[in-house]
């Protein structure tokens, strides 16, 4: 009885809490991708150019590794969104990031899923861009609002009249 208690045992002590892993996307040339690295503001490292706190999460942050390889993260979630939200709290810290690196025709990408301080913090899952925004809009993060966000989003419609007109007609303007 005592083996079998021990053996049944035996896996939770050897159990160091929950092994987080990005989810596959079955894209070629994809691989999970576990790294330490320093957030930076990519601007800042490329010129120079540096506001504090990596500029209050209006510039776009990456993952400094400590053989000098600049990782420009990005989002699977939300596209075109980045990952600056999920970053800016880690604002020149040292983190784990957890996601998937991909390779394909001489393009890399590393889309982060999961992030924590290094060594050993609370992993955070990379979501929190769509909940800032709804915040901000002042609607639900799973209401339809926030779903098309880029269908709802002022700066985005802004840009899209300016460009083409309330009718959406380029070079036809609303009376």
């Amino acid at each position: 009885m005592r083996r079998l208690t021990l053996l049944l045992l035996l896996p939770l002590m050897l159990w160091h809490g929950p092994a987080v892993a990005a989810d596959e996307w079955g894209i070629d040339g994809e691989k999970v991708d576990r790294f330490e690295a320093k957030v930076v503001d990519i601007l800042c490292e490329l010129t120079g150019n540096c506001p504090a706190n990596c500029g209050n999460g209006g510039r776009q942050l990456g993952l400094l590794k400590a053989d000098g390889t600049l990782v420009l993260a990005m989002k699977n979630n939300f596209p075109f969104t980045g990952a600056a939200r999920d970053l800016l709290d880690f604002c020149g810290k040292q983190v784990i990031a957890d996601g998937l690196s991909i390779e394909n025709r001489g393009s890399r990408f590393f889309a982060l899923h999961f992030v924590r301080l290094a060594p050993d913090g609370e992993w955070r899952r990379a979501n929190r861009w769509i909940d800032t925004w709804a915040a901000e809009q002042g609607v639900a993060p799973d209401s339809d609002v926030a779903n098309e966000w880029f269908r709802n989003d002022p700066t985005v419609k802004a840009l899209q009249e300016a460009e083409s007109g309330k009718l959406g007609i380029p070079g036809l303007k609303a009376e």
